[in-house]
């Protein structure tokens, strides 16, 4: 029997434009499967993880296909659908399926490959010419036998060390190979049973009476155990952990008792997530405006795929959620639940485990990379535990969109604005809301968009019939919006009526407040004590030594950071250009908030919710649930505390620099800043309150300042359309940002400017720039962009063609070869 010759395209962990196709040895012909991970050589024989993406007959026609060296998997890892929504993904972004795949995949499912080098047998017959840097390396390796590349750059001091150890091993010094290290390992309990012989009630008690007068300590902990047996019925064995804390004994006394053969230990596989048992509520009946947005939503996706939900803060969108979440799991189908923060899934979880119990799962990047992979493969059915076999509601912040699903009905993007749900660097530049379209038409299942404020795409489309709209426009149990109140601090200022950053009337709110034991939020867009350090004489400021941005004061540790590249300097003594002593700090951020207002409130307990503090993989869930205990008086907070959390006891919101949203640079700042300021408004005043939010600001006749006090999104939607439609921006042209990146300035500036004349000549007027963007230099490379506006009516796929023919054109030039392009498709 002859077995026929194949050949797998692999996706590779690389940006390369094109798959590169191996050889399968025919005795692995059997087990070659779409989906699967493979170990193949790739480049100066090192080793990657590939998956395994077509299986053909046809040898590829420019080169040698080399063999693969093993499969890794017994089953696919990768669904069929996941595959095409990574080759939708590569068109769209410009990436490709490489970039793709190692966003997608947890880290656990990658492999390792790690160069290590040992001396051949006969090396002592080589050793007649050596240099100094090869007897460095041999003298390593025979006191370690084998050292991995990175310790022969330690040795060496120098970064480059391949050709030495090519030349070695052309001379019969050395022989090199790579370990595969496997990032997975399951998680593994010790269970103690007892032994069949000792099933027999006689015979038990015949040898816990032996051991009472002989091992007294042995007895209490067979006793223990059986206690624990008792206490469980359906309980046939105990985790070995669990028996020792509970007996107060020790793992030499099982052993004692296993020795007898009494006990049976045995190793089993076990999950790292939760599946604590759950009381599982009925759901809460809608009200009346509720449930008519609910039978719309099921009338509009009789006819329509993706539909937008504008409901004002408070109006109870996630109990809608819930209600549909039902429906479809009665169908027997899946639901992913989008949000932009990780935060939310703090409260959002709980809400629907009450719901739905252990059907829930959260899939975020705080989880460990092991958890991750139980996640992966849980849903792929590939787990023995069968409390997950069953998952069916995935809570998820934007690498949800990833997950291997196999019966998808319904997608909720919740806070579907949120910028948070682009993701920036690396590629793919993928953003989720859109991509969570896409995922869903795989499946055919519907895609629900929830915004207070929606972006300004979004309702275009629902205005346009491209989408559904449903609108709920009342807060539930009738609470009243919140009243807003605004401080002109420019006149305050002049008076000598503001307390450091706090106007007389946002201390005296905030004084009542805490006086009726109600909760306070304060919003400041800045984390950090002090944005910037500044000579009183010169103007001299620190600045970052591989960014053009100064350095951010952070009086909790005494240190200037770059909250771009993460360098930390020291704190000057004195002006490094003049000399002068007088350094004064300009701005503020969330830490001086909260240490200046604890001068103003001392008897008060202040906490701040910013990426600073929230570090560590459990700080959300405790800050935010110290807070909704109220442990927690007032939460200072950045952009974290607008995103649809939910507070039962908070009367007071302040905004205390809405100008700083206002006048950023960027296209979207006024949309971005009623978004933000309405949202974090919305926390305030609920279950049967109405709340107060104060918004300090240099001007309060600013336009969108005067539609967030009157609540009126489609006055900001209609003024900004106009805006955008007149200077060619979504949602009537598409935008495609390239970013060059290179540590020669000279070399970046030269070859921007012949990129764009390139870009300029296939598409013309479209193309803008380059120019240097606000921070022009950024971890030692300088950055130029280059902005192309493609009208709506226009073939979008033809002009990606133009862009991708050109860069690769540019890309060809010997001048230009080492200088990095990033494209960024929607990249605002």
């Amino acid at each position: 029997m002859s077995f026929p010759t194949l050949f797998i395209d692999i996706i590779l962990p690389l940006a390369l434009p094109k798959l590169y196709t191996y050889r399968v040895p025919k005795e692995l012909n059997d087990s070659i499967v779409v989906g699967k991970r493979v170990v193949v050589s790739f480049k100066t024989n090192k080793l990657y993880t590939g998956l395994i993406k077509e299986i053909k007959e046809t040898p590829p026609k420019d080169y040698e296909a080399k063999y693969i060296i093993s499969i890794l998997d017994d089953e696919p890892i990768v669904t069929a659908e996941q595959f095409l929504l990574w080759e939708w993904m590569a068109a769209y972004y410009l990436c490709t399926l490489g970039e793709v795949m190692n966003a997608a995949l947890p880290g656990g499912l990658k492999l390792q490959s790690e160069t290590k080098i040992s001396l051949t047998e006969n090396y002592k017959d080589h050793l007649k010419i050596i240099n100094d840097k090869e007897f460095l390396i041999i003298e390593a390796l025979e006191i370690s036998n084998i050292i991995t590349l990175d310790e022969v750059s330690k040795i060496l001091d120098q970064k480059t060390v391949f050709p030495i150890i090519k030349g070695m091993m052309d001379r019969g010094l050395l022989l090199i190979h790579e370990e595969i290290n496997t990032k997975y390992k399951p998680r593994k309990q010790v269970y103690v049973s007892l032994s069949e012989a000792y099933s027999n009630k006689e015979l038990l008690n015949k040898e816990l009476d032996s051991l009472g007068k002989k091992a007294p300590k042995q007895a209490e902990l067979l006793m223990s155990f059986l206690k624990l047996l008792y206490d469980d019925k359906e309980r046939k064995e105990v985790v070995r952990d669990e028996l020792i804390k509970y007996a107060d004994s020790s793992s030499a006394f099982i052993l004692q008792l296993v020795k007898k053969g009494i006990f049976e230990l045995e190793e089993k596989e076990v999950s790292r997530l939760s599946n604590s048992a759950q009381d599982v509520e009925d759901k809460v009946d809608l009200n009346e405006f509720q449930l008519q947005a609910f039978q719309e939503i099921n009338d509009h996706f009789q006819e329509k795929d993706i539909l937008l939900l504008h409901g004002i803060t408070s109006s109870g969108k996630t109990e809608i959620y819930i209600h549909l979440i039902e429906e479809v799991l009665a169908q027997g189908k899946q639901v992913l639940y989008l949000l932009p923060e990780i935060a939310l899934t703090t409260q959002i979880i709980n809400r629907l485990k009450k719901h739905f119990g252990n059907l829930v799962q959260v899939y975020h990047s705080r989880l460990s990379e092991n958890e991750r992979v139980e996640v992966w493969r849980n849903l792929l059915n590939k787990t023995s535990n069968k409390a997950y076999e069953n998952i069916s509601v995935i809570l998820a912040a934007r690498s949800g969109i990833f997950l291997p699903y196999h019966n998808l009905g319904l997608i909720i993007v919740d806070e579907e604005h949120e910028n948070s749900f682009k993701q920036y660097d690396p590629a793919p530049r993928y953003h989720a809301r859109d991509s969570a379209m896409v995922l869903a038409k795989l499946f055919d299942a519907k895609t629900l968009l929830g915004s207070a404020t929606p972006s300004i795409e979004s309702y275009y489309n629902a205005a346009t019939n491209k989408y559904g709209l449903v609108n709920l426009t009342k807060r539930h149990g009738g609470v009243l919006l919140p009243e807003i109140l605004l401080v002109n601090i420019a006149e305050e200022k002049r008076k000598k009526l503001m307390k450091s950053h706090f106007s007389n009337l946002l201390i005296e709110e905030i004084k009542t407040a805490l006086d009726k034991k109600e909760q306070i939020i304060l919003f400041q867009n800045r984390r950090g004590f002090a944005p910037i350090l500044e000579c009183v004489t010169c103007g001299w400021s620190p600045h970052c030594i591989n960014c053009d941005v100064s350095l951010t004061y952070h009086k909790s540790n005494e240190s200037l950071r770059c909250h771009y590249c993460g360098y930390v300097g020291k704190i000057p003594k004195s002006c490094s250009a003049c000399g002068n002593n007088d350094i004064k700090m300009k701005g503020f951020g969330t830490e001086k908030v909260e240490e200046e207002l604890g001068i103003f409130f001392p008897d008060a307990v202040i906490a701040r919710l910013d990426l600073d503090s929230t570090r560590s993989k459990y700080s959300y869930q405790q800050i935010i649930g110290d807070f909704e205990s109220n442990k927690i008086n007032v939460l200072v907070g950045t952009q974290m505390v607008t995103k649809g959390l939910d507070f039962n006891n908070v009367s007071i919101v302040g905004i205390l620099n809405a100008d700083s949203m206002l006048n950023f640079p960027d296209f979207r700042s006024y949309e971005r800043s009623f978004q933000l300021m309405a949202q974090v408004s919305g926390r305030a005043g609920r279950q049967q309150k109405r709340g107060k939010v104060i918004i300090q600001c240099q001007n309060p006749l600013h336009p969108i300042i005067q539609h967030v006090l009157m609540n009126d999104y489609e006055k900001m939607y209609s003024e900004e359309l106009s805006e955008r439609n007149k200077f060619h921006f979504p949602p009537y042209h598409r935008l495609i940002k390239l970013t060059l990146k290179h540590k020669d300035f000279s070399l970046i500036d030269n070859a921007s400017f012949h990129l764009s004349q390139d870009l300029k000549k296939v598409l013309g007027a479209r193309v803008l720039g380059p120019e240097s963007p606000l921070v022009s230099r950024v971890r030692n490379l300088f950055l130029k962009d280059i902005l192309i506006k493609i009208e709506r009516e226009s073939s979008i796929r033809n002009a990606k063609k133009m862009i991708m023919d050109t860069i690769i054109n540019f890309k060809g030039l010997a001048d230009y070869k080492s200088v990095t392009v990033h494209i960024d498709v929607d990249p605002y």
